[in-house]
């Protein structure tokens, strides 16, 4: 059975291609810091407060067991800790003294970095591509729906 081809092509292979190149203007910056921008992003959203693992990773919006993987390189730099949450099953992600510390070293890289993208997309693109991100985010679930009915 053949496929018709989408009319504009694929779109996730489109965005996943943009975000590995802007991805790549961020970790240039945050390289000087010695972290990546995957890094940056959990310690500012761990430093906003304590949360547990499913509400950062809905936060966000990651697999839990995405997060879980990344969280650990960041506990075993003592920058995030994991403790016990409101009872044994829950675990609560904090920021460390030495992570507001990195953040803070860190921001200047981040904010040349986003200056960086602006300068290269222009100021009013960027402010579009923001609006349009924001629109297809509200509209996406983000778990996708079942597509067992269109598959049959």
């Amino acid at each position: 059975m053949e496929v018709e081809t989408p009319e504009f092509g694929c779109t996730c292979a489109r965005l996943r291609k943009l975000t590995r190149r802007i991805t790549r203007v961020y970790d240039a910056q945050l390289a000087a810091q010695g972290i990546k921008t995957t890094q940056y992003s959990l310690m500012v959203n761990a430093a906003a407060a304590p949360r547990t693992v499913s509400d950062l990773a809905a936060i966000m919006d990651m697999e839990r067991t995405t997060l879980t993987r990344n969280l650990r390189a960041l506990v075993k730099q003592d920058w995030l800790s994991h403790g016990v949450g409101r009872d044994w099953r829950t675990r609560v992600v904090s920021i460390t003294p030495a992570a507001r510390r990195k953040l803070a070293a860190a921001k200047p890289y981040w904010r040349a970095a986003q200056l960086q993208v602006e300068a290269l997309l222009g100021d009013r693109f960027v402010g579009t591509l923001h609006d349009q991100i924001d629109t297809a985010l509200l509209q996406l679930p983000f778990a996708p729906p079942s597509l067992e009915g269109e598959m049959a």
